[in-house]
């Protein structure tokens, strides 16, 4: 059995308010030097196999046709 990452990011150039928020609240709870956050999702996908390119190919299409919005956002395939 492989598992294999997807992680998905907002655009560098959409907003992210999220982010923003909590790069806001950061200095009043004492974490000083923080410069900016961005806010992104992390899915684990395990699969029947190896990880191999066909299979990695797969999650990729995953990524692009569910779990992110190519418009909006970045994905990244990985094998942990």
């Amino acid at each position: 059995m492989a598992r294999v990452v997807v992680d998905v990011m907002l655009k560098p150039e959409i907003l992210d308010p999220q982010g923003q928020a909590i790069a806001r609240k950061l200095p009043q709870m004492g974490f000083d030097g923080v410069v900016a956050v961005r806010q992104g999702k992390r899915f684990e996908v395990e699969l029947e196999g190896d990880a191999d390119e066909a299979a990695l190919e797969k999650v990729a299409k995953i990524a692009e046709t569910l779990l992110a919005n190519p418009v909006i956002e970045n994905y990244e395939v990985h094998v942990l």
